[in-house]
């Protein structure tokens, strides 16, 4: 085979990068101490990046930078300013989830190559559409995609110029990325800003099913899938694993390099993959990638299973045989500790000695000849020194304009001016050409990008001057409420849909005031299916949580509203969505807090929506929860399970809290936190700032709750948004179990 299979490896720390260099990776992914989605990594600083920067490229091997989480408003100041460093290294890429970066980088570094992170949650050929539209040169599918689908999306991809990356080895969540927010409800970590405290690993009383960590899904590994993923036109396989040390990241990395190299030369794969067992491990699944999604994908223990695997391959039941087994996995992984650290101790990230040396004599330039990693280079002014009337070209004001390559990317401890002669001159501003010039020869002969001062956005008034209230259901049942008020009125559409099945076509077509809401997650004919509703009922206008619906409609005339799982939170967002998808309007994410959602400046002609009363989605999977929860009697989910399934259950971690674990007819099993969000200070305190104020009356994620008279529900709000003081109170009498505590404590 001819193509080229990228071998992309974490970089946790410095330590890791190293390793998975000698291990043969071909690029390495790693984030700095801010705005990435690591923080419980050790991360790098600046100046090592610049470091690991020139030792990956003396092996060939690429670099990328995580800057993939969303981002605040009163923070674009400084990714900004991290761009400006950015563009004047040689960093192959970095990888995004915010929106808002799509726009910055389009504009302003236009030089940077961006990777679409795997928080875009994509899954659909529309998604990636409007990707390659907004920019992305590579694209992280989801980890729930199978081998055909993963085969589809590359050929789709590679039409629009864009590589897929695809994760074949490390952990797995159950819930789809970026479309989790279990963390940040629950302990107010978001995974959206890279600070996720797995509650999906957490322990649970014991369900009905007998398990006490029913979300806890083994590792994956596509270890013998590797033909399927060349064949189906993956460009680059990511192992996951940035908050691994060293030893794990060159055992994996090294593994894999095996696989690879061997299948390459000879079409055939290794049959052992017995020391992926020898690192931290949950053991193995490759079932998202098969489409096989069983029981046997999950396991009742979130800790490292590697002693475990040992004893159960030498059938190690007693004391003694067990003793003997740990010991030897143990004197195995302390000899790969030492192993690695043989193996990195002598290369080395730091800055490589550079030496200036100047000399001056009458009648000739000025020269300075540099030297640096074995190169050496002669830099002269344009015109010949001359005796000085006035000023002379002294080695203090030489100093003074140099001295600023003692803080670049190399060791400059002396400048030397032995061969500079006094009483000499020549003009300033040729000594300013000389200094441009050395940093062109030490950036590679490149030349330097000046920084660029980001212009005040302008600010432009509400579409509503006086808010609005809209209102989302998802039964027939309830369209008698369009009876009760003048509010616009979204229906839920499922996630999953019968196949040439006109049914939702037919209500949109009978009642032409409803308006569309479709789901963040659509994938193959469910995708198919939603862009046929499109095209034959040709809405006016709809709420989409999935780009790549929104990027048809907009192909169609379809006026679209960013809906709130797009996670927006930034103005330098709402413009990507413009101006890219041509978007009229978005909700503003609900995980930011009053502070942070305060300056966010909307487009021209734009609206901004805000959600004051849902249930609070914690997760959504593609695995079934009803598996290890209240059980199932089907080992593996069917096509038929997200049209037929309909249950609810409920689920307590060992600290007390409980969840509402919800199945509703073609939808994704969900979990949403017992609580309802009910935000009504909001009203008051931003009715300048949103033209639209939304209350989901579905009753999914209701779970145990009481099931509220949603006549009365609607009626108090549309006189809250009137200024009616004695509905806020009603409302908070009647919504008993309710928090507005993201409000509060924000990302």
């Amino acid at each position: 085979m001819s193509r080229k299979i990228e071998l992309l490896a974490p970089g946790g720390d410095v330590d890791a990068i190293k390793a998975a260099i000698v291990a043969g990776a071909n690029a390495i992914y790693c984030g700095l101490d801010m705005f990435n989605a690591r923080n419980r990594a050790t991360n790098i600083s600046f100046e090592q990046l610049k470091g690991i920067l020139r030792l990956a490229h003396r092996f060939q091997c690429d670099v990328f930078l995580t800057i993939n989480v969303v981002i605040l408003e009163h923070e674009i100041k400084g990714v900004v300013k991290l761009l400006n460093q950015l563009v004047n290294t040689t960093i192959d890429g970095i990888i995004v989830q915010d929106l808002g970066i799509f726009n910055l980088v389009k504009k302003h570094f236009p030089s940077l190559a961006i990777h679409a992170s795997t928080q875009l949650t994509t899954h659909n050929e529309g998604q990636i559409k409007f990707l390659a539209k907004a920019g992305a040169t590579r694209v992280n599918l989801s980890r729930e995609m199978n081998l055909p689908e993963i085969k589809m999306l590359s050929t789709v991809a590679h039409d629009h110029d864009v590589l897929t990356e695809v994760f074949v080895h490390g952990a797995l969540c159950i819930a789809f990325s970026g479309q989790c927010y279990s963390s940040s409800v629950s302990v107010g970590n978001s995974g959206n800003r890279g600070r996720c405290s797995q509650a999906c690993r957490d322990e649970y009383e014991i369900t009905a099913a007998g398990n006490k960590f029913p979300l806890n899904l083994k590792d994956n590994s596509a270890y013998f899938d590797l033909p399927e993923l060349v064949e189906a036109g993956v460009d680059s396989l990511k192992i996951e694993g940035r908050i691994k040390g060293a030893q794990y990241v060159h055992t994996v990395v090294d593994s894999w390099r095996q696989q690879i190299d061997k299948f390459v030369e000879t079409g055939q794969l290794l049959a052992d993959d017995s020391n992926l067992y020898k690192v931290f491990n949950r053991d193995f699944t490759n079932s998202f990638l098969q489409g096989n999604l069983t029981k046997n994908m999950f396991i009742d223990n979130p800790r490292d299973n590697s002693f475990q695997h040992a004893n159960d391959k030498k059938n190690a039941i007693s004391v003694v045989q067990i003793q003997e087994v740990q010991t030897e996995l143990s004197a195995q992984k302390n000899a790969i500790t030492a192993d690695v650290e043989a193996k990195i101790k002598h290369i080395s990230i730091e800055k490589p000695m550079l030496t200036m040396d100047f000399s001056a004599s009458l009648g000739k330039p000025l020269l300075v000849a540099l030297s640096f990693e074995g190169q050496h280079h002669t830099v002269n002014s344009a015109s010949v020194l001359k005796v000085a009337d006035e000023s002379a070209i002294e080695s203090a004001a030489i100093e003074k304009r140099f001295k600023s390559f003692k803080k670049g990317d190399y060791q400059l401890d002396t400048i030397n001016f032995d061969k500079l002669e006094s009483g000499l001159s020549v003009p300033f501003k040729e000594l300013t050409a000389m200094k441009n010039e050395v940093a062109y020869i030490l950036n590679g002969n490149v030349s330097i990008i000046a920084p660029i001062n980001l212009p005040q956005l302008d600010v432009f008034d509400k579409v509503s001057a006086i808010p609005t209230l809209s209102l989302l259901i998802s039964d027939v049942k309830d369209i008698h409420l369009a009876e009760q008020t003048e509010a616009d009125i979204y229906f839920k559409l499922p996630e999953s849909w019968k196949r040439h099945c006109n049914k939702y076509i037919d209500i949109f077509l009978e009642n032409p005031r409803l308006i569309p809401w479709f789901p963040a997650v659509l994938i193959g004919k469910d995708y198919n299916e939603s862009i046929r509703l499109l095209e034959v009922v040709k809405p006016k206008r709809i709420v989409s949580n999935n780009t790549g619906v929104a990027l048809k409609a907009v192909e169609l005339d379809i006026e679209w509203i960013a809906g709130p799982f797009l996670n927006t939170t930034n103005s330098y967002a709402l413009l990507t969505l413009q101006e890219a998808l041509n978007c009229s309007g978005a909700f503003i994410s609900n995980e930011i807090n009053r502070h942070q959602m305060r300056h966010i400046k909307r487009p021209k002609n734009f609206k901004m929506l805000y959600s004051i009363y849902h249930p609070i989605l914690m997760m959504t999977s593609r695995q079934c929860f009803f598996q290890q929860t209240v059980g199932c009697n089907k080992p593996a989910i069917e096509d038929g399970c997200m049209l037929k399934c309909q249950k609810a259950t409920t689920i307590t971690n060992v600290k007390g809290f409980s969840f509402a674990v919800d199945k509703q007819l073609g939808g994704y099993p969900s979990i949403y936190n017992d609580e309802q969000f009910l935000n009504l200070d909001v009203v008051d305190e931003f009715s300048g700032l949103f033209d639209e104020f939304f209350i989901d009356l579905t009753n999914i994620g209701a779970g145990s709750k009481t099931t509220l008279d949603k006549i009365e529900l609607l009626t108090h709000f549309t006189q809250l948004i009137k200024g009616d003081g004695a509905s806020k109170t009603a409302l908070e009498q009647m919504v008993t179990l309710s928090t507005q505590a993201q409000y509060t404590q924000g990302l």
